[in-house]
């Protein structure tokens, strides 16, 4: 199935980021949004990245995007344009957040693109929140909702 999927270190634990995350997943409908959490060591968020993409990918028609601090930055607007010009002819969107100490070699060398939310550093589990409710905002802003203004 076409979607984005967000792959993400570790768990979220704190139940006012949880209620926050779900309630953003609940209104994203198309595309699909789901997010597979990996562990936080460099090198097994590498294996298991991975592990998740080639279950859902085995024909290799996704993309995969890091989110780096280096990476390109876009305003809402332009982030929903890129979100969807991506879906549009790719099967598939990876994104992934690493853990406390960045990403590993193997998936910097294997990913597509790096993303960023800012200049700002941020928490990765509020990084992960910030780019659920920024997807959230590109569906609103396609679908021409409310929302964004």
């Amino acid at each position: 199935m076409k979607g984005i999927h967000l792959i993400v270190v570790g768990k979220l634990k704190d139940k006012n980021l949880e209620s926050l995350e779900a309630d953003y997943l609940k209104r994203i409908k198309n595309p699909s949004l789901i997010i597979h959490e990996v562990k936080s060591c460099e090198e097994r968020l590498d294996e298991e990245a991975f592990e998740v993409i080639k279950k859902i990918d085995s024909i290799g028609k996704g993309r995969i995007i890091l989110l780096a601090e280096k990476g390109k930055q876009f305003d809402s607007p332009e982030f929903s344009k890129w979100i969807f010009s991506h879906l549009e002819v790719n099967q598939n969107l990876f994104l992934v957040i690493g853990g406390a100490s960045g990403h590993g070699q193997a998936i910097q060398e294997r990913a597509d693109e790096c993303i960023s939310l800012g200049k700002l550093t941020y928490p990765h589990k509020l990084a992960r929140l910030l780019l659920v409710e920024q997807i959230y905002r590109g569906v609103t802003i396609r679908d021409g909702h409310p929302y964004h203004k």
